[in-house]
């Protein structure tokens, strides 16, 4: 299969569900379909990150290899908001390796501080964010300032997660 191709054709959940069934567990097909999410082009930016999502939810294992690409991929500037979404996403339910502690927490601490960043982007790096903190604790006190600081004008989601992390963060930090 032709991952780019089969997702320009039709757009729809059978599309990419097909595409995540031939990728399956396959770290060298996920590969492929990291190839075309990651690529200059928006509209397959926008067509593959559904596909990748599913592929990272269903076989967690098969992303490890792709950390430090997704990470570095993060760098680039003026992302689509996909792109930021799917790949923060995905790095909130990953067990991060200690040398890449520190670019994760400069881009999601970043994304998290931003009030221009999508509220998807920006929840998804709080997860991130408390997760870096449970394996770095001297983080903690600045993820509790920032959400302290954007929890009153955050949207309900937001706040929501917000409120269940600085719980989970004054525990940690206790």
């Amino acid at each position: 299969m032709n991952i780019k191709e089969t997702l320009q054709g039709e757009r729809s959940k059978e599309t990419w569900e097909k595409v995540a069934r031939y990728v399956g567990s396959s770290s060298e097909r996920f590969g492929d379909l990291l190839d075309v999410f990651l690529s200059d082009d928006p509209k397959m930016n926008v067509w593959a990150g559904q596909t990748v999502s599913y592929c990272a939810d269903r076989y967690p294992i098969i992303v490890i290899p792709y950390y430090k690409r997704l990470l570095t991929h993060l760098q680039k500037p003026k992302l689509h908001a996909a792109v930021k979404r799917n790949v923060v996403r995905i790095l909130q339910e990953a067990d991060l390796p200690e040398d890449l502690l520190g670019l994760a927490a400069e881009l999601c601490f970043t994304y998290l501080d931003d009030p221009k960043e999508t509220i998807a982007v920006r929840v998804f790096s709080m997860s991130v964010c408390y997760n870096i903190c449970v394996k770095e604790p001297e983080l903690a006190p600045e993820l509790k300032a920032i959400l302290e600081d954007h929890i009153p004008h955050g949207s309900t989601g937001f706040k929501n997660r917000g409120k269940k992390i600085l719980k989970k963060l004054n525990h940690l930090m206790a």
